[in-house]
């Protein structure tokens, strides 16, 4: 059966709610806790780490969410836009949030423009503590937005990225996972390969050696469940593009333990993409937060005149 473009988008964007809720309540537990609390997660839980309901998303959608609603608010990538939803989402009090992110917004509010904010954060991390997955969970409405202008997509990825997380490695795998993404929804054959093509020339090295092992050279027990932005990129990678179906992909990914939320919610947007919004279980689907919102963004992204 053929997915065409919309359910594909709106795959993306649930696919990626659905593994930030399926993560949330056994983040920072390892692979054995979570074996040995609950088996296997397969269902949305209640409480767990960050004490929600079920179905309850964290800062990776929330902040989707903010770049969605300004893309198809504004008909266009605004920076400042989605500077200033950040530090509104910010002021409100999110019970889940990155440390670099906070430092960014921070930094914005302070004066400092959206275009500077994040790098002015990154010159004073040290290494170690100054790539982490912040940008890549949330940039999925990015390749919606821009499946089919690929020069566009590179910039705003790369632009929206650092506006928190200005490290290479971090804009560069907003532009690596979006290229895939945006591969997925047109239907292309090897759309992780076209991505890595398309920085392999610039992109850090690190970056570029670390996904190009994926699927067929490196061994599944070798991959990382930290929130170091490679780290999380090649695992996701790999199970959204070796599994049968999304929800293995995402249950795959999850149950690796570490940073189970951002895990699942980048190996949920690929997954989504890959196989659409049908493919998502139902039950998912009825108990996640933003379900219709999602689904409408989606659409409206995937249809819509967006500028860059």
């Amino acid at each position: 059966m053929t997915v065409d473009l919309i359910e594909r988008a709106k795959g993306a964007l649930l696919g990626l709610a659905c593994g930030d809720a399926l993560g949330r309540p056994v983040e920072f537990r390892s692979s054995e806790q979570i074996a040995t609390e609950h088996g296997r997660v397969t269902e949305m839980l209640g409480h767990g780490t960050h004490g929600q309901p079920a179905g309850t998303v964290t800062d990776d959608t929330d902040m989707m969410l903010c770049l969605a609603r300004s893309l198809a608010e504004q008909q266009a990538f605004d920076g400042e836009d989605i500077a200033d939803r950040f530090a509104e989402w910010y002021e409100d009090g999110p019970f889940d949030i990155g440390l670099m992110t906070a430092d960014a917004i921070s930094e914005y509010q302070s004066g400092t423009s959206w275009r500077d904010a994040g790098r002015e954060v990154w010159q004073r991390r040290a290494e170690g503590s100054n790539a982490g997955n912040g940008s890549i969970m949330r940039c999925a409405p990015h390749a919606i937005a821009f499946a089919e202008g690929t020069d566009t997509l590179e910039r705003v990825s790369k632009q929206s990225s650092a506006i928190t997380h200005h490290d290479p490695r971090c804009q560069y795998g907003c532009v690596l996972l979006n290229q895939t993404i945006a591969g997925f929804l047109r239907g292309a054959e090897s759309p992780l390969a076209a991505a890595i093509a398309r920085i392999d020339s610039d992109g850090p090295d690190e970056l570029v050696d670390t996904i190009r092992l994926i699927p067929d050279l490196i061994d599944e027990q070798q991959l990382e469940n930290t929130g170091y932005v490679v780290h999380t990129l090649q695992t996701s990678l790999y199970d959204a593009l070796t599994a049968d179906s999304a929800e293995v992909a995402i249950v795959t990914s999850v149950n690796r333990g570490g940073d189970t939320d951002t895990l699942g919610a980048v190996t949920g947007a690929l997954a989504g993409a890959r196989f659409g919004a049908t493919g998502l279980p139902d039950r998912w689907l009825e108990t996640v937060e933003y379900r219709e919102e999602l689904a409408l963004l989606g659409q409206a992204l995937a249809t819509g005149q967006i500028s860059g």
